[in-house]
């Protein structure tokens, strides 16, 4: 949805300037930029402008989940966001890593590289009034580097807060070299396109993706939404946005077993979802969380925590529905609501000990203690989760290898009968790899023999049909 920020305090300046350039460059018949633009494809005069002059776009969706990071600064930008301060916090988010906002994205360093080595390649474009829409991350390093000009396409005089948001998006979704939106940026791009009234159909199909796949990151946000208002602890400190950024594929996992288990067992379904969330705060990697079925906090937890992290005993307890007097039901079995109090205390726990700044030190040192406790108690757990997912991979391994040669054997009696209506079949080699297929066969029974003392029909026959005549 697009956000109106009025027009900037230089928006007069900037706009004579650029009509002055604009004349110009129509009279030189100069450059243009090719966008898409209400619709159609609306071909934009090139410009040089001071890079200084421009305003960065205080709703631009590349940096929308890390305005969250520093409160006091969001409000500011929220009250005055063309002011020195508030635009000095969108050029320091700019430069930021979106999953460790402590470091110097990676991908800003290697575009100021490119900048300082073969110049600006693709023009940035840019309100009559100078506010960027595309080109932001482009501005933000030419400053850096001391550049005093920028390239800018122009968009038309009338442009609406509403065409300057469809714009970013259209172009950022094109299959080029502009650095993409990070997942969370992406995901409420796509919360913000449909609350403008939108169709689904229509959405994902601009984000070049199914309905099935934005139907499941519209869950993941939620989910996100849900773990942030969960970790609120009471002096106020909450996880971020940005703390779900390297999370992605385990989410998106995480929906596709949930959702599966919850059309045969909801409340299996509510504890597996639990056990992997809590897994996700503690930042282990997708083959560990994926280890957490929904008995992992029965099975695997329960026993080993400690007291500080033990949850308090839940009852399953009964809620009326509004609307319908006397009907009642539960609001989750008690196992489910213990799963969900431990994870509820590693959110608030992830929250705090990162709240440097704001809770004072005891509390986060605390907090952070919490943390590795907690850490070193499920390390045991995903251990023996992880064992046991070996042993029973190992106990289907040998039937499941046998069915895949039957299917070969299959497909080989297919193939044997065209082979032989075409008279292309090469007889010697095909004896030759029965015999080959006999060796082994002989090996597997010696195997079975020594296993079974009482041989079912399938061993019996495998027995029978390798024993020497």
């Amino acid at each position: 949805m697009a956000v109106k920020f009025g027009v900037p305090p230089e928006g007069e300046k900037i706009r004579s300037l650029v009509t002055e350039r604009l004349k110009t460059v129509m009279k030189e018949q100069g450059a243009k930029v090719t966008v898409e633009f209400r619709g159609e494809q609306k071909h934009l005069h090139v410009i040089s402008v001071p890079v200084d002059m421009l305003y960065f776009n205080p709703a631009t969706h590349r940096i929308r989940a890390q305005l969250t990071l520093d409160p006091k600064r969001e409000r500011i930008l929220t009250e005055d966001p063309w002011g020195e301060e508030a635009q000095s916090y969108l050029h320091d988010l700019l430069r930021c890593n979106p999953s460790n906002p402590n470091q110097t994205d990676p991908d800003y360093t290697t575009l100021q590289e490119e900048l300082e080595d073969f110049g600006q390649r693709e023009p940035g474009i840019i309100t009559p009034d100078g506010i960027l829409v595309d080109g932001n991350t482009r501005c933000a390093a030419l400053r850096d580097l001391g550049e005093p000009h920028i390239r800018v396409g122009i968009l038309p005089e009338d442009t609406s807060y509403l065409d300057i948001n469809s714009v970013e998006l259209a172009l950022q979704l094109r299959r080029d070299k502009r650095r993409p939106y990070t997942y969370i940026n992406r995901l409420i791009a796509i919360e913000d396109e449909l609350g403008s009234g939108r169709r689904e159909e229509d959405v994902a199909r601009d984000f070049n993706i199914k309905t099935s796949t934005l139907h499941q990151d519209r869950w993941v946000y939620q989910l996100i939404l849900e773990a942030i208002e969960r970790s609120k602890t009471t002096d106020g400190a909450a996880l971020r946005l940005v703390d779900f950024e390297d999370h992605q594929e385990k989410l998106r996992e995480l929906h596709r077993d949930f959702t599966k288990l919850s059309k045969t067992d909801p409340d299996e379904a509510e504890k597996l979802k639990e056990s992997r969330l809590a897994l996700v705060v503690l930042n282990y990697p997708k083959t560990t969380v994926r280890l957490a079925e929904s008995d992992f906090h029965d099975r695997y937890l329960d026993e080993r925590l400690p007291e500080e992290l033990r949850p308090v005993a839940q009852e399953s307890t009964a809620v009326s529905i509004p609307g319908l007097p006397g009907v009642e039901v539960q609001d989750g079995t008690a196992a489910v609501k213990t799963t969900r109090a431990l994870t509820d205390t590693l959110l608030q726990a992830k929250a705090a000990s990162q709240a440097t700044g704001m809770l004072d030190e005891a509390s986060t040192t605390a907090a952070d203690k919490i943390v590795k406790m907690a850490r070193k108690t499920f390390d045991v757990a995903v251990k023996l989760a992880g064992t046991n997912a070996e042993l029973k991979k190992r106990q289907i391994a040998v039937p499941e290898r046998l069915t895949d040669a039957a299917d070969h054997v299959d497909q080989c009696a297919k193939e044997f009968a065209d082979a032989k209506a075409k008279r292309a079949l090469d007889e010697d080699a095909f004896d030759d790899a029965l015999i080959t297929l006999r060796a082994s066969l002989t090996r597997l029974a010696k195997l079975a023999g020594r296993t079974f003392s009482s041989p079912g029909d399938g061993v019996a026959w495998l027995l029978d049909a390798t024993r020497e005549k």
